[in-house]
């Protein structure tokens, strides 16, 4: 048990993980770089400490500063919010040997789940289905690279074992592309990730993303939150997100989310989790899971009626989960749009001062955001400001109260991408629900949806 913890991160997940330490009546510690001196979750924290200056390496990265900071403070736990190193198993390594809680999987839960290829070989001895494609790394050797190619059947996709966030993947089409991508994909890996080992799986050509969150506790109890679709991207990076999936069988989501359950009682999982699929013809494909709190999860608090983060921490400090699964049920649908300060149709960042700042109300609309007007939105981070959430009864009752909401809101000083998140809502393929993960990229090349 902890009654105080250092949030080892920034902007709006600082802020929501602070409310969630704070209605549980634990002592907040935040650190942040000089660019956050004036975030609101500065003021508001029990105790601040700045650790060094706007760039990243320097502040939110530096481990050593971190753990400086929370032994000087007296904190005895660490939330690692997601992004910098909430997925860093030294950094969960090193909080644990300084006597302090982890507020996430054990190291060693983060090592093999982050290892893609050892978290397939993980998934696949728990019964989750997999995409094709063999449970290691590549060889040196290119014949046998070539014979297991050919075996998969192409188009095949070779991916880094250590990679994320879209990076260190190429799609291949034909036998004569493959050893020149996976030299390059070898190369990317080795400076982004700095594990140089590849794999190779099937390429599926329309699928869509599909999450289960799942959440364990430390007495042996997992259960499954409801699933999510989040194939609305770009550059494999979420747009939209929304909860649940839509056109998929209860039957079917209530199987993969007891396989998804079950994997982390056999992997002894404690804590928040994610476990991402490919959804194609009716089947589940696992791609990889995330070992956080994830951006999105307030799609999932909203339908399933619980405050994820709040759990998080309650099993973080030993308590046993007092949910069952038959506790869990999906009510009606959300919607979750981040919205980033970039151009709308360049996408290129768009630091700066906010001068106006008019944020949606009323009945299932929630807004989770550090920002406001006056608030400087740094070059030194990721373009999200904020995160607009919608509840409804239904999809079409959700989508309406979206479509709403995204007229009322309104930023001015800088560029958003309101006017994507307005067209996108009102496309008539994303509006019936019928998208696959190309679809946004596709139609941005066809010209729309630009405002």
């Amino acid at each position: 048990m902890f009654e105080s913890v250092l949030i080892a991160n920034r902007g709006e997940i600082a802020l929501r993980i602070q409310r969630a330490c704070r209605s549980l009546g634990l002592r907040t510690i935040v650190v942040y770089s000089e660019a956050d001196r004036d975030a609101p979750y500065v003021e508001r924290a029990d105790v601040a400490v700045c650790i060094g200056p706007p760039a990243a390496t320097h502040s939110y990265l530096d481990q050593a500063a971190i753990l400086l900071a929370a032994n000087a403070t007296g904190a005895e736990a660490v939330h690692p919010g997601y992004g910098f190193l909430a997925e860093n198993a030294l950094f969960a390594e090193r909080v644990v040997e300084a006597g302090l809680t982890f507020i996430g999987p054990s190291a060693a839960c983060i090592r093999t789940m982050g290892d893609k290829v050892a978290a397939k070989k993980a998934m696949r001895a728990a019964g989750v289905p997999c995409v094709p494609g063999p449970d290691a790394t590549l060889p040196d050797d290119p014949e046998a690279v070539r014979r297991l190619a050919h075996e998969i059947g192409y188009p095949v996709i070779v991916k880094a074992a250590g990679g994320g966030g879209g990076r260190g993947m190429r799609i291949v089409t034909e036998e004569a592309a493959l050893l020149d991508a996976l030299a390059v994909t070898r190369e990317e890996a080795r400076r982004a990730f700095d594990n140089g080992e590849v794999y190779i799986e099937k390429f599926l050509t329309h699928p869509r993303h599909v999450e289960i969150q799942v959440l364990a506790d430390g007495h042996g109890q997992a259960l499954w939150l409801g699933s999510r679709d989040c194939s609305l991207q770009r550059r494999h990076q979420k747009v939209i997100e929304e909860a649940p999936a839509p056109g998929i069988a209860d039957a079917l989501v209530a199987e993969i989310g007891e396989r998804c359950a079950r994997a982390c009682q056999q992997i002894e999982y404690q804590g928040l989790g994610t476990f991402e699929f490919l959804f194609e013809d009716g089947a589940f494909y696992f791609i990889e899971m995330n070992t956080r709190l994830q951006v999105e999860h307030p799609v999932t608090e909203m339908t399933a009626g619980i405050d994820i983060v709040q759990q998080q921490i309650r099993v973080a400090r030993g308590e046993r989960l007092t949910l069952t699964q038959a506790d869990i049920r999906c009510r009606g649908h959300a919607f979750e749009c981040r919205i980033n300060a970039e151009n709308p149709n360049t996408f290129a960042p768009s630091p700066g001062r906010i001068t106006g700042w008019e944020l949606p109300g009323g009945y299932g609309v929630r807004v989770d955001s550090h920002a406001g007007a006056g608030y400087t939105v740094s070059p030194h981070y990721d373009s999200m400001i904020a995160k607009l959430i919608v509840h409804g009864d239904n999809r079409a009752d959700a989508l309406a109260r979206l479509r709403l909401a995204l007229d009322e809101m309104s930023v001015s000083g800088i560029s958003t991408n309101l006017p994507l998140h307005r067209r996108i809502a009102l496309d008539p393929a994303f509006s019936s629900g019928a998208v696959d993960i190309h679809y946004l990229e596709r139609r941005l090349r066809e010209g729309a949806p630009h405002a």
